[in-house]
This record gives structure tokens, sequence and C-alpha cells, in this order.
């Protein structure tokens, strides 16, 4: 009876720290959070400083793939000049500011 006993009390699970069992989850949620989050909202903090400062001149691409010059800004709408025609883009929808076009008889 002692045997089984002391066989009962040797197999009885311990009491142990429920932080240690949480370790593997909260290192994966900050892994995640380091390489996900953090990269995104840098980089959405970027592209609202550089649509904030969009002036008159800045010749800049929209995600639809337009390539334009700013020819005018009203609050949330952005007047570009591409080639003859003139479009209005949202201001959020501007991907990013490049270099000036070269002129129709200018090469590289």
């Amino acid at each position: 009876m002692e045997t089984i006993l002391l066989l009962a009390q040797a197999q009885a699970p311990r009491a142990g720290n429920p932080f240690i069992g949480m370790l593997p989850f909260l290192l994966l949620f900050f892994l995640f959070w380091v390489m996900i989050i953090v990269p995104n909202r840098r980089q959405a903090r970027a592209h609202a400083e550089m649509v904030g400062a969009l002036q008159k001149g800045d010749q800049v691409v929209t995600q639809g793939g337009l390539i334009g010059e700013v020819t005018g800004i009203k609050d949330d709408q952005v007047q570009l000049r591409t080639g003859q025609s003139v479009v209005l883009v949202e201001r959020a929808r501007i991907a990013r500011r490049t270099g000036p076009l070269p002129a129709a008889g200018e090469s590289k």
C-alpha cells in the first residue's frame, strides 16, 4: 500500500509558474509585433508625411500608375497634369514622389 501511495505522489502534477507556459506565446507575439506591425506603422507615417508635404511642381506617381506633375492641391485632392490632360486624384492615392521627368526632346 505504501508503494502505491509513493508512486501516486511521485506522479502527481506539480503546480508551476503559469507564466512559463505562456512564454512561447508571448515571444511569438513580440516577434510578430517587431517584424510586421512596427515597420508597417513606420511606412504609413512616412507616406503621410510625404503626402502632406506635396507642393506644386512635384513629380508624382499614383497608386494606379499615373505619372504627372502636381498643378494644384485642395483639401484631399491633388490636380495632376499628365501629358495633355489634367486629372484629379485623392491625395492619399499618391504612391511616391519622383524626380523631374525629361522633356520631350531630351534623352536620358
